[in-house]
């Protein structure tokens, strides 16, 4: 009952999203496209109108021994067949896919290529007040933080809705943002969209922190005092 009472002090803002959003109202959708990073690995197919030729320049597709695709290095390269060595660290993968179309047709190794560069390993992990905490993987080119939060179940009631922690690394740098949830500003910032590697931290509510902190020890002190008083009246009751 105590819990119940604690859980209803918080108002209407701090547990509704956007609560200041406005219906009936269009706003332009902008995609972001994340550059790679070290450690990404990549899926590079090459074709042509001669497929023969193409094939070359593609790792090993058997079904017996598939590819695990291309790993970016330390250096931040990759190595593909033929062509060597090539730097991808910080591009999109619209602009590797046009980087590797022109290297084919400028060095004359195909007339005609289509290059097409998928992200294998995009993944981001999401913690703190959420029903399922963990490491999740997406093939989709964009996804918002609000389907990153349906992946984890949402947030729980316990949820700190207006201080949501991202940790992003780009350009060999992190950064630390928090977002607020309970307003739609967030949705013009470079945080509306996940990014491969984000961490996501829901921090705990007042109630949560405050239960954490005395009901918990509170109740632990009591399960402490009822054993012992248990254990005096089992003595007492031999001694008898």
């Amino acid at each position: 009952m105590f819990t119940i009472a604690l859980t209803s002090c918080s108002s209407k803002k701090e547990v509704l999203y956007f609560s200041d959003l406005e219906v009936n109202k269009q706003d332009k959708i902008v995609y972001a496209e994340g550059k790679i990073q070290v450690n990404d690995i990549l899926s590079i197919v090459v074709s042509s109108n001669v497929p023969e030729l193409a094939a070359e320049y593609n790792l090993n597709q058997s079904p017996t021994t598939p590819s695990l695709g291309y790993l970016v290095g330390l250096n931040g390269m990759i190595t593909m067949p033929i062509l060597g060595k090539i730097q991808v660290k910080d591009l999109t993968m619209i602009e590797i896919e046009n980087l590797l179309t022109k290297k084919l047709i400028d060095e004359n190794h195909l007339t005609n290529p289509i290059v097409t560069v998928r992200l294998l390993n995009a993944k981001f992990t999401i913690l703190g007040e959420v029903n399922k905490p963990g490491t999740y993987n997406f093939t989709e080119q964009n996804i918002s933080l609000l389907q990153a939060l349906g992946y984890a179940g949402d947030l729980t009631i316990y949820g700190k809705r207006e201080n949501v922690l991202i940790i992003r690394e780009e350009n060999n740098n992190k950064a630390y943002v928090t977002l607020d949830l309970t307003s739609k500003k967030w949705f013009d910032s470079p945080y509306y969209y996940v990014k491969p590697n984000d961490i996501i931290y829901v921090n705990p509510n007042d109630t949560k922190v405050k239960s954490a902190g005395y009901i918990g020890n509170f109740g632990t002190l009591m399960t402490t005092i009822s054993v012992a008083l248990s254990t005096i009246i089992a003595v007492l009751v031999l001694a008898k």
